[in-house]
């Protein structure tokens, strides 16, 4: 941890030193850098048997979280737009 934590400085360093400088290469870099780490962990989790055997019910409890998230928000931004035009309709 402590590794990343000092490179993680050491970059900061670097870029505040060169941050009068334009570094074309730099976003191209990071976004190919990203692409890589994303096709390693997919290869991580796919030789992960337990991940593989488990692969239904962690779909179909993403699929819950993922309506139960859906849910929520909708709930709350209804509450809030009544609220808010109970705050337009009383002030006037």
């Amino acid at each position: 941890m402590l590794k990343v934590v000092a490179i993680m400085l050491s970059g900061m360093a670097v870029g505040f030193l060169l941050r009068k400088r334009r570094l074309r290469v730099v976003p191209h870099a990071v976004t190919v850098l990203i692409w890589a780490l994303l096709f390693l962990l997919g290869v991580e989790v796919g030789t992960n048997r337990q991940v593989i055997e488990g692969i239904t019910s962690l779909g179909l409890e993403a699929l819950w979280l993922s309506l139960a998230g859906l849910a929520g928000t909708v709930l709350l931004a209804w509450a809030l737009w009544r609220w808010i035009s109970r705050q337009k309709g009383g002030g006037q």
